[in-house]
């Protein structure tokens, strides 16, 4: 019998959880009351989210994970898994970006940035689904894409074909896992101000530009993008699947 999460709240799992997005959601989860496994390529970038998380009283499970590797990931997901005895929610947040013109694009790069973003994510997937078939149990997956995965933009190739691939992925999964309870969304943001976007958005021409494509002329937040995962992953949510939800300003409505 599948034995049930120490505390007895709900689980989450959020990958690519250091700061920006990642760590957005999880500090949102464990203040909805989910205690909330986070993830990085290197576990102690995890300190500081973890210390959040943490304050907020929930129970924190840090963990390594590299998405390349998929012994990697079965490691990983059954530490979260025998940590918490169950887990409710996946969150793939994990991603790895590329700008560059598409002819200068290396066998290594795309293989670089499809290993991560589509070929880990889709494994998260299967582990997670494997575990919530195996126990009975429904369940939900979130996987975060991009706009770039639905409108084209010069010197984005790769990195807009995984995540377009992600969202007809989490449809996929959506109807084969239905019959079993469990949901499979997305949500494709457009441009978010998080750190890894600082050193772009600092030249203020570039930001400019950003926000003269936004018809709501502001940039997205992460906290915005993590109260979205909150929303798909509760009970409000329960008749919602196979669905990409685009937070984007109103940029891909042109």
């Amino acid at each position: 019998m599948q034995k049930q999460s120490p505390t007895g709240k709900r689980t989450a799992f959020v990958t690519g959880a250091s700061y920006g997005i990642g760590a957005a959601t999880a500090l949102a989860l464990a203040r909805n009351g989910f205690d909330v496994a986070v993830a990085a390529t290197r576990v102690e970038n995890l300190s500081n989210v973890v210390a959040q998380l943490e304050a907020t009283g929930a129970r924190v499970v840090p963990v390594a994970l590299d998405l390349r590797a998929n012994s990697s990931i079965e490691q990983t997901m059954a530490a979260v898994t025998g940590a918490f005895g169950n887990l409710d929610v996946l969150v793939n947040n994990a991603s790895v970006p590329l700008r560059k013109a598409a002819t200068e694009v290396t066998p290594e790069e795309w293989d670089a940035v499809m290993q991560p973003n589509l070929t880990g994510t889709f494994f998260m997937c299967q582990q997670m689904g494997r575990h919530l078939i195996g126990s009975g149990r429904p369940g939900c997956i979130i996987n975060i894409a991009s706009t770039h995965g639905i409108v084209a933009l010069a010197a984005r190739l790769v990195y807009g074909v995984s995540k377009a691939a992600v969202m007809h992925m989490t449809k996929m999964l959506a109807i084969e896992w239905a019959q079993h309870g469990i949901r499979v969304n997305s949500i494709a943001p457009g441009t978010v101000d998080t750190p890894s976007r600082a050193a772009f958005l600092a030249d203020p021409k570039t930001r400019e530009m950003m926000l003269n494509r936004v018809p709501l002329h502001r940039l997205g937040t992460a906290d915005e993008v993590a109260a979205a995962v909150c929303y798909l992953a509760s009970p409000e949510a329960a008749y919602i699947t196979g669905h990409t939800l685009v937070m984007d300003g109103g940029l891909t409505s042109y």
